[in-house]
């Protein structure tokens, strides 16, 4: 893997003055000490591609899957659990319980009078989570849906006024979660419950009402919606067939976790990724290219030895991530808050390799407006893989700050976050096809959440240069976090004792009403 370039004009290329501080050493005379370890050329490409061909064929054998809760994850733990033995460390696997819905078969959504059409599942719809099982073919009622815009359609209870029941409801998304509108439908009498996607979103509805519903909730498209309300407005009126086959119940998992030997227990870089697959496919983008690129990193950090290891570094591989964060919560939550308080920031690695991807890092610093509030810290996270990137002449863009994924939880709590993502199924713009390559106007991730997201559905070149970047982060932050928490132990100059600094408190905790992989509203 590539070094970081120094010393050079990043516009031109040629040689510029740089001060004494950045310009090499001398070469060392014999005896001295040894070059200074570099992680992102220890952690090779070569590793990362070992283990993503381990966790396909554990899905391969075990279902097609790796889902929490399954045979397919209980052995992607084993996996795990083995190469960090391997690779000197104690791991430690911490068991929970959660909730857990599943489609059993394919949902059905067609139009039946006065005209007859079927609609396809994932292009014009998805079910929600945690919507119940039923197959109702009824009569539609369009509820306080806006004309343009984002309404409030379906929020309140006089919105039902009038509402015939056994017909199904049909609501615009938007103002309230997805749980409030489809618990006013089941108060008003419907039979399903349909919530098409607002204007300006595209693609159907991925969304959860977070609890189990007794009605069968499925999401279109806008444009799909807004053609089913115009339908419904007529004199004839709109018949719709839902049918949805789900289950629900409590199920466990399990998240692996292992320290370094070395390092300040007191201040801790905590460094995750999900393990487990959706039911739909192996993930191996989602999330196994996190899953390996950190266990890669995980077994050559040793090599840094006691002066690249003043922090302690903790491994942690998260179970139920595609269930709602289950695994990352409950680990926080399970910590006391002393033990809390020890843990200087998170990493978080989720997609580390989308086919038509970008090279997005977390936005810590808020600059894009979106998001929600980011604990202090969090930018010089941020700034970290910008230089680095930087350095390689590589193009970075910004991900949204959103909490959608396991540093989550660890910023409801205050704790610095950050990271980096090639992107889901949101769609590459004309603009980040220039700055990329790939593909406008198709999906970062065609194979997202979708059987397909085997080897093949990688892009290693982006995978390899991330890896870098995320080996680079951690050797930093291993020996000094002074710009995310001030808590680091930072060498003084002319070689004396390493001075310990006191750790400022962390932040105040944020609730930023994080959304899960579903969306909630």
């Amino acid at each position: 893997m590539r070094k970081l370039i120094t010393g050079r004009n990043l516009v031109t290329g040629a040689a510029v003055a740089l001060p004494a501080l950045f310009l090499p050493a001398a070469l060392p005379a014999a005896g001295a000490a040894p070059e200074r370890p570099d992680l992102a050329k220890l952690v090779t490409l070569k590793d990362v591609r070992a283990h993503l061909a381990a966790f396909q064929e554990i899905a391969d054998y075990n279902g097609g899957h790796r889902a929490a809760g399954t045979q397919g994850y209980d052995v992607s733990v084993k996996y795990v659990v083995g190469r960090l033995r391997k690779a000197g460390l104690t791991p430690k696997v911490q068991k929970f319980t959660f909730p857990y819905w599943r489609e059993r078969s394919e949902a059905v959504f067609a139009r039946t009078a006065p005209s007859r059409k079927s609609y396809k599942l994932d292009e014009d719809f998805r079910t929600f989570a945690y919507s119940g099982s039923g197959d109702v073919t009824a009569p539609v009622t369009a509820v306080d849906v806006p004309s343009k815009g984002e309404g409030t359609s379906g929020c309140e209870k006089g919105d039902f006024k009038g509402f015939e029941k056994g017909s199904i409801a049909l609501l615009q998304r938007g103002a309230c979660t997805f749980e409030t509108k489809a618990a006013r439908a089941a108060a008003a009498g419907a039979s399903a419950v349909v919530i098409y996607n607002k204007p300006g979103e595209k693609g159907p509805v991925s969304g959860t009402v977070t609890k189990p519903s007794r009605l069968p909730i499925v999401g279109p498209t806008y444009e799909l919606g807004v053609d089913l309300v115009k339908a419904a407005k007529k004199k004839d009126g709109l018949r719709l067939r839902v049918k949805t086959d789900t289950v629900h119940g409590t199920t466990s998992s399990a998240n692996v976790v292992a320290d370094t030997e070395r390092g300040d227990p007191g201040n801790v870089v905590v460094a995750g990724a999900h393990l487990d697959s959706v039911p739909a496919g192996p993930g191996i983008n989602d999330n196994g290219t996190g899953a390996a690129v950190l266990l890669a990193i995980a077994g050559k950090i040793r090599e840094l030895g006691k002066t690249g290891l003043r922090n302690r570094v903790r491994f942690a591989w998260w179970g139920a991530e595609e269930e709602g964060l289950r695994g990352s919560t409950h680990y926080v939550k399970s910590l006391p808050a002393a033990e809390r308080e020890k843990i200087a920031l998170n990493v978080n690695l989720d997609m580390l390799g989308s086919p038509n991807g970008i090279r997005a890092v977390y936005d810590g610093d808020n600059s894009t407006g979106g998001g929600t509030p980011a604990p202090a810290g969090s930018g010089a996270i941020e700034k970290m893989f910008r230089d680095y990137f930087k350095g390689r002449r590589l193009p970075v863009a910004e991900s949204e700050f959103n909490g959608r994924s396991d540093y989550g939880p660890f910023i409801e709590k205050g704790i610095p976050s950050g990271g980096v993502a090639t992107g889901a199924e949101g769609v590459k713009t004309a603009a980040e096809a220039k700055l990329f390559g790939g593909r406008a106007g198709k999906a970062y991730d065609p194979c997202y959440h979708a059987k397909c997201d085997r080897v093949q559905n990688v892009n290693l070149k982006l995978l390899d240069s991330n890896a870098d970047g995320v080996a680079h982060v951690l050797q930093h932050l291993a020996e000094t976090t002074v710009a995310v928490n001030g808590g680091a132990r930072a060498a003084l100059p002319g070689g004396r004792h390493a001075l310990r600094l006191d750790a400022l408190p962390l932040g105040p905790s944020y609730d930023p009403a994080w959304r899960g992989p579903y969306q909630v509203s």
